[in-house]
């Protein structure tokens, strides 16, 4: 119905089927990739099911949805790499709320040592301005082109 809907409306919309199997407790693979698998059929345009971190599950899920594109979240620090996700098949990497997160680890950090040890070592770590800026500008220049 939805791909019906999008389709008759034109314009350029992804469809994307996700299916949560990790959110609520350890998770079933088998009936993760069997809503993916419905999703496919259904027409969603890329598939995701939060929650997929080994390399076979990684994998499987590719299988499942394949010629469609995968979706996987890397949320946690692991041994996998941008190259190894694209090598497994994955054709989309989110990371979520974890650059956010991470930032919000220094700053706690820094807070934490400024109020228990009236020390301010955790600014050496901070960018410069004009990195920032810079930063920024290529994004923009990235998005304009």
């Amino acid at each position: 119905m939805a791909r019906s809907a999008i389709d008759a409306a034109g314009g350029d919309v992804i469809l994307t089927g996700r299916a949560e199997w990790k959110l609520t407790g350890p998770g079933d693979l088998d009936e993760a990739l069997r809503r993916l698998r419905a999703y496919a059929d259904a027409g969603a345009d890329c598939l995701y099911a939060p929650g997929l971190r080994s390399r076979e599950e990684i994998a499987a899920a590719v299988d499942a949805v394949a010629p469609k594109p995968l979706n996987v979240l890397v949320s946690t620090a692991n041994d996998l790499t941008v190259g190894d996700l694209a090598a497994l098949g994955a054709r989309r990497v989110s990371v979520g709320s974890s650059l956010a997160r991470v930032a919000w680890g220094a700053f706690i950090r820094a807070a934490r040592t400024i109020v228990s040890e009236g020390r301010f070592d955790a600014f050496a770590e901070a960018v410069p301005f004009p990195e920032l800026n810079r930063f920024f500008q290529d994004d923009l220049e990235r998005r304009r082109s």
